[in-house]
């Protein structure tokens, strides 16, 4: 099942046209970027409401369309969405994040193949991920979703529950839905409820040295 054009023009956000104002308090690029890019963040709180499928689907076959080494696709997604399959997360979930993820309508576990499908290894596999899982975010942005990644929860027990394969790494859970309010959440988040800054573009470029390199 898959979302039609003019289905998904009643779902895009006119306020990705430009900066939201929780956004424009705490964020100020170094140079000019999409409104999309910035109004992106990870809250903890989520509305007690649920995905529709069109809208899940639409979120996930933007992380298919992803950029791969290779074209090999390596991404994997465990989605969880009954109470049944959120019971299964919540045994890996460390109990911190157990507060609040398991409030959110969709989790889902990212995880990627670590072989190329002639049994090499495929050292990108994790990198590639990264890109669905960066596709995906956006994607919900767009469509008026919050997603938050979620490192912390026991990938033993996660392997155990789901019954992975050992040619799969699991990287991360994601929380999926519509933004709550941060007066829901528990004191330890609530004061955490906002979108958090980045350090200045310039400490992310590193020199390229060249001495000695051209006679």
């Amino acid at each position: 099942m898959s979302i039609s054009a003019n289905q998904l023009e009643g779902y895009v956000s006119l306020s990705e046209l430009d900066y939201n104002a929780e956004v424009a308090e705490a964020r100020r690029p170094d140079h000019p970027v999409h409104p999309l890019i910035l109004n992106r963040w990870s809250p903890r709180s989520y509305e007690d409401r649920s995905v529709s499928d069109e809208v899940l689907f639409t979120v996930l076959e933007a992380a298919r369309w992803a950029p791969s080494s290779g074209n090999v696709q390596p991404w994997r997604f465990y989605v969880a969405r009954t109470a049944e399959e959120h019971a299964a997360f919540d045994k890996f979930l460390k109990p911190r994040n157990r507060q609040w993820a398991t409030k959110a309508p969709v989790l889902l576990l990212l995880a990627s193949v670590k072989v190329r499908d002639n049994g090499d290894p495929n050292g990108a596999h994790a990198f590639d991920a990264g890109a669905a899982w960066a596709t995906l975010a956006f994607q919900a942005r767009l469509l008026g979703l919050s997603t938050r990644a979620i490192g912390g929860f026991d990938h033993d027990i996660a392997r155990e529950t789901l019954q992975t394969s050992d040619d799969l790494a699991l990287h991360a859970v994601i929380a999926l839905g519509y933004k709550g309010e941060a007066g829901s959440l528990d004191d330890a988040f609530r004061e955490q409820e906002k979108p958090n800054g980045r350090r200045p573009l310039a400490d992310s470029i590193l020199p390229v040295k060249t001495d000695g390199l051209i006679d």
